[in-house]
């Protein structure tokens, strides 16, 4: 199967999903969307994904957009290694906590939505101040979680979901200058991502679009 992904380097949602192919071990080919520049509103990315939004994968003639749908699917088409525990009460877990950065952080500080804020005025002090309300808001619901679940990862011993969607959310928030000093349990995870060889190779910084 041939897998091709077009997304952004800088991008939180590519990110998570460049995390979990690499965790996957799956060749892919990286097909860069210049956000700042406006192509994800060229006709011929819309015809991939008519929403304006990266990533998207493509595979044998189909195309796949939103992360969460995109790490499912490698989840059921490629079982292992697995990304979810082998119970359902823990699979829920786990996405309930990954969904704590996807639905109630990351949304909140994407680049239209920044772009929305300095629309109405603010500068960059105030726009690192409405990104780290929505962090720190998360982080301090996702440290209980992983002070409960955690191991050597968010949930467990291995990497899940969770640690797909909080390496790049831990990466947005050095960008908006929040102190990560109150979750020394999300910084550990963050560490040993920062030494595992999937961590590494999807970082923002090693893509081949990245400035």
């Amino acid at each position: 199967m041939s897998i091709v992904l077009h997304d952004y380097w800088r991008s939180g949602t590519s990110y998570r999903t460049r995390i979990a192919l690499q965790l996957k071990g799956l060749a892919y080919e990286q097909r860069g969307v210049d956000l700042r520049a406006g192509v994800q509103r060229s006709e011929a990315f819309q015809a991939l994904n008519p929403q304006g939004l990266v990533p998207a994968l493509e595979f044998d003639g189909r195309v796949l957009t939103q992360s969460p749908a995109i790490l499912e699917w490698l989840e059921e088409r490629f079982p292992e290694p697995p990304l979810l525990p082998a119970r359902p009460d823990a699979r829920a877990q786990v996405r309930a906590m990954a969904a704590i950065i996807g639905c109630d952080i990351h949304p909140l500080n994407n680049l239209r939505v920044l772009k929305a804020v300095r629309d109405l005025g603010a500068d960059d002090a105030g726009v690192n101040a409405w990104a780290g309300r929505w962090i720190t808001a998360g982080f301090d619901a996702l440290e209980a979680f992983v002070r409960k679940h955690g191991g050597a990862w968010c949930f467990g011993d291995l990497p899940t979901f969770v640690d797909c969607y909080l390496v790049p959310q831990v990466y947005s928030a050095r960008r908006f200058a929040v102190d990560l000093g109150p979750w020394p349990l999300i910084g550990a995870v963050d560490e040993r991502a920062a030494s595992h060889p999937a961590f590494q190779a999807a970082h923002p910084d090693r893509q081949p679009d990245a400035d």
